[in-house]
């Protein structure tokens, strides 16, 4: 914008007689076009599907990424999706952040949409975390229960801030070696960035987190990853129950025992 022939400034006030001028950025189209794209199905039915979605994919447009998202793959697949997530996020239920790799629930009808939707605020819906953290938590089986809000000095972070809304995480430690801990977590709440809030707020963020402390790590990518999911298919109340298997990255520079740590997750999942 210009006023009186000079860049405008925030708090600026025009004189009488000065002209101002907007240039307005062309409209940012709304339509989404198919682009197919291989996926990870893990399991697919006629009303929804679920996929092991890759890091670096982001799931739904968005300021910066209007093509190559997961819900253009989506479209050239499906063809058809729910319309409750909107036109910019059909079909999506949950999504996960762009660095983050795993389990995702897609609705391909409205009536499958709302079933799981619902499962999700009723909390019925087990949604379990794999992460590799830096330093050790204590307890080794805990809650961190700490509101989130949008940090006050970088709005594209997230705090701990006593004004935030409510969120709860509960995670137990899996395998430790070399300044670093596998630990299994579980949400009961879904606000933005939880786990990496939460994890950092304790002292041990999650490794190849450069957002909230744990810049590098043993991959070259945030180590988290969406591991288990467990619902009631929307046709018939049946308990389905899926894992994404770790992505190779995450795999090959693991400093703890892998083995061990999926025994150990696998185990308490049983247990409960």
């Amino acid at each position: 914008m210009l006023v009186g022939g000079h860049a405008a400034r925030a708090g600026m006030k025009p004189r009488v007689g000065e002209a101002v001028r907007v240039v307005l950025s062309p409209p940012t189209p709304t339509e989404l076009l198919p682009e197919p794209r291989p996926l990870a199905i893990l399991y697919e039915d006629a009303d929804l599907l679920a996929l092991n979605k890759p890091a670096g994919v982001v799931v739904h447009p968005s300021a910066g990424h209007q093509t190559g998202t997961l819900v253009h793959a989506l479209l050239a697949h499906c063809h058809d999706l729910s319309g409750i997530g909107g036109e910019r996020r059909p079909g999506i239920v949950h999504r996960l952040d762009k660095d983050t790799s795993g389990l995702l629930l897609v609705a391909k009808n409205d009536h499958a949409h709302a079933a799981l939707s619902r499962q999700l605020a009723q909390r019925s819906m087990a949604k379990r975390y794999l992460a590799l953290v830096v330093g050790t938590p204590r307890p080794p089986l805990g809650v961190i229960d700490a509101p989130i809000a949008r940090s006050l000095n970088d709005r594209k972070r997230m705090a701990v801030r006593g004004d935030g809304r409510p969120a709860r995480t509960l995670y137990q430690t899996l395998a430790s070696g070399h300044g670093f801990t596998t630990v299994l977590a579980r949400l009961e709440t879904g606000r933005t960035h939880q786990l990496r809030v939460h994890f950092a707020a304790i002292g041990c963020p999650i490794a190849g987190d450069p957002i909230y402390g744990a810049a590098g790590g043993p991959a070259d990518r945030l180590w988290l990853h969406s591991w288990r999911l467990a619902f009631a298919r929307p046709s018939d109340g049946q308990r389905i129950t899926l894992e994404a298997p770790l992505p190779d990255e995450l795999l090959a520079g693991c400093p703890v025992d892998s083995g061990r740590m999926l025994d150990r997750a696998r185990r308490q999942m049983r247990a409960e």
